[in-house]
């Protein structure tokens, strides 16, 4: 009698960086002997709060919130968003000043973000904001409710639709202050799978992506189908700008990056210091 797979459930955004990655895994097209997966898509914020939760075995998060969640997960060196030219931005009408930040209301993604993490990292004295989801914030600075916004996705892209101005790029900011690549959002697992289990699905998630890379038409359509901005452009763009080699492997520069990252964070108290091994590979 054959034995029964195990089933992981297995979390990630519907932005096109991870549908792209994800698909080959998740459609069967790369399989790991022993497991499926049951994938669940949420916006990056809800999968912070849900691994908080210890709700999924496998998932994508920011990288602020793994520093709440090193004692339970593991870092997968696949599959996750770090690189150059990617980093949120603060955009608002013309005419607000980067000296009123401290003032006015602004709009974040979420409190676990790595966005309002590097957002905290420059200017800790900025107080006064506003969780919106990241796909209404443009909407609410329009209509006033908020004075500026920290976007993130392919927001990026979009923003001048809305006749709004970049203030600061962030990801430029942490790049000039720290030399290195922006640590965006990685891949966990829950250390009680063991270092075997977790590295089987590490490389299944690298290959999952070396097909997509194979594929990009058939990868597309589902792509396409979970878009929150279905132009055609601005998903290829958005797949282009956070899917990179650093999603194949972090390396020794990825890692360096979070470390930095990281310690950053801790001097300002802003999550605790752990001793747990950081990598899925040193369990």
């Amino acid at each position: 009698m054959d034995a029964v797979n195990k089933t992981l459930s297995i979390g990630y955004s519907p932005c096109p960086n991870d549908t792209f990655i994800f698909y080959a895994l998740i459609h069967r097209k790369v399989r790991v002997p022993g497991i499926d997966f049951r994938e669940q898509l949420e916006d990056v914020e809800t999968l912070n709060r849900m691994a908080r939760e210890g709700t999924l075995d496998i998932t994508k998060i920011s990288y602020h919130a793994l520093g709440h969640l090193r004692e339970h997960y593991a870092l997968l060196r696949s599959g996750g968003a770090l690189g150059r030219g990617c980093g949120p931005l603060i955009v608002a009408k013309p005419g607000t000043t980067l000296d009123q930040l401290r003032q006015v209301p602004i709009a974040i993604p979420g409190k676990l973000t790595t966005a309002y993490l590097l957002l905290r990292l420059f200017d800790p004295l900025i107080r006064n904001v506003v969780v919106i989801p990241f796909d209404r914030i443009m909407d609410a600075i329009v209509r006033g409710e908020v004075m500026a916004g920290l976007i993130i996705h392919e927001s990026r892209f979009t923003y001048p639709r809305y006749k709004l101005e970049k203030m600061k790029d962030l990801g430029e900011w942490w790049e000039h202050y720290s030399g290195m690549p922006i640590p965006l959002g990685g891949i966990l697992g829950k250390r009680s799978l063991g270092q075997d289990t977790l590295l089987r699905v590490e490389a299944a998630i690298r290959e999952s992506l070396e097909y997509a890379r194979s594929h990009a038409d058939e990868v597309r359509e589902y792509c396409k189908q979970h878009s929150q901005e279905m132009d055609h452009e601005v998903m290829q763009s958005h797949i282009d700008l956070y899917v990179n080699d650093f999603s194949l492997d972090l390396g020794n520069e990825g890692l360096a990056a979070i470390e930095r990252l990281f310690k950053e964070a801790e001097k300002l108290d802003i999550f605790p210091c752990s001793d747990k091994p950081l990598l899925a590979e040193n369990l």
